[in-house]
């Protein structure tokens, strides 16, 4: 789907003001999605303003935060701040402790990919303790199989959730904000809301600097062992897009990575497999070590995918991505270039528990594709 973009003549901070002070305006609760990293403390900070300026009620506001156990001790510390703040403001606060799963791209080796938050059959190795205050259980929570992210709108459902995410962080994201408009299931549809979706991270850690607000420590951390300004992220360690902060924790954390370790036993293999398929990466390293890469990779794809699934795709979870992995090839098999065949099979080995590196390849392969199509129409490929 093509993204038209449309430039404005106010800054992204005023802009992001005035749709918090919109969303209040209505007079229903509004909930703010809280996480402790850079992006959920400007929200919080903008908002935080907007009620010690008197322009906002804070008597509407609840902040969410799900803790996900797996948790830097610095963001633990920032969120507790945070807390106070709000409380002390009129704010509602609610910290969530509760057995929430996520895909722990840690155990493809075992039948069970998943790794359940606060569960209780493993209170003796938790990462961390809940603090005294948190909530633990929730009528309309399922426990062991909701993801915080089905879970929320349940709890939500009064009023208007507000969230850091912003459309900069990947196409994918990009994507799904431009089609919030369309059809039904648009943003009112899903009440929720995004005040800073159109910010970049330059424009996070300008806000952060110009402001003066403290940040989690391990942000300052990992940019000392070399993790890129823009891969900073600070979430549950285990998926896939998260894992690569085990890379360098236990440089800068050891007694956190090893808590983690305790916790999951395969956290090792980060440090010890980074630069490989598993970890679906391509660095020059990587290259450098294996050589020249001469897999037919749409070839190991028809034997995974039509020829020997079961020898590839052993759980429940895995079965459904690949079933929706099958229909990528199917349809765009013939349009697709050798790079998306790797980027496919990097996928499904990897593991792709949202389907982000999906969604990434079919915007790929029909960009690619339209590109191409203009330039047949144009006489280029033909003369060329």
């Amino acid at each position: 789907m093509a993204v038209k973009r449309i430039s404005s003549d106010i800054d992204v901070v005023t802009a992001a003001r005035q749709r918090i002070k919109n969303v209040f305006s209505n007079g229903v609760p509004v909930y703010l999605s809280f996480s402790g990293g850079k992006d959920s403390i400007v929200l919080a900070d903008l908002t935080y303003k907007l009620i010690q300026a008197g322009e906002i009620n804070p008597s509407q506001l609840t902040v969410l935060f799900v803790d996900e156990e797996a948790i830097f001790d610095s963001i633990e510390a920032t969120t507790k701040a945070w807390r106070k703040k709000f409380l002390l403001a009129g704010a509602k606060f609610q910290w969530w402790c509760i057995e929430v799963k996520h895909f722990s791209c840690l155990n493809e080796l075992s039948s069970d990919e998943t790794f359940v938050c606060w569960d209780r059959r493993k209170r003796d190795v938790w990462v961390r303790q809940p603090p005294p205050f948190a909530i633990r259980n929730h009528p309309q929570l399922r426990p062991r199989i909701d993801n915080y992210q089905s879970f929320l709108p349940r709890v939500t459902m009064d009023g208007i959730m507000i969230t850091g995410v912003r459309a900069a962080e990947s196409i994918q994201r990009l994507q799904y904000m431009a089609a919030l408009n369309m059809g039904a299931k648009g943003i009112t549809g899903t009440n929720t809301i995004y005040p800073i979706y159109d910010w970049k991270t330059a424009d996070v850690w300008l806000y952060l600097r110009d402001q003066r607000i403290e940040v989690p420590e391990v942000y300052l951390q990992m940019y000392q062992v070399g993790v890129n300004r823009n891969q900073l992220r600070v979430s549950q360690f285990f998926s896939v897009d998260t894992v690569p902060v085990l890379v360098h924790l236990g440089e800068y954390d050891p007694s956190l990575m090893e808590r983690v370790l305790r916790r999951e036993p395969n956290a090792y293999l980060a440090m010890l497999y980074w630069d490989s398929e598993m970890f679906h990466r391509t660095t020059r390293k990587r290259r450098e070590l294996e050589g020249e890469d001469t897999k037919d990779y749409r070839a190991l794809l028809k034997e995974m995918l039509f020829v020997r699934p079961g020898d590839f795709f052993n759980t429940e979870h895995k079965r459904k991505i690949a079933k929706q992995y099958r229909k990528m090839f199917i349809q765009m098999d013939g349009m697709a270039r050798p790079r998306d065949y790797k980027k496919m099979y990097g996928g499904l080995t990897a593991g792709d528990p949202k389907l982000r590196t999906l969604r990434a390849i079919y915007q790929d392969i029909s960009c690619a594709y339209a590109d191409y199509a203009k330039r047949f129409r144009k006489g280029g490929e033909a003369n060329g």
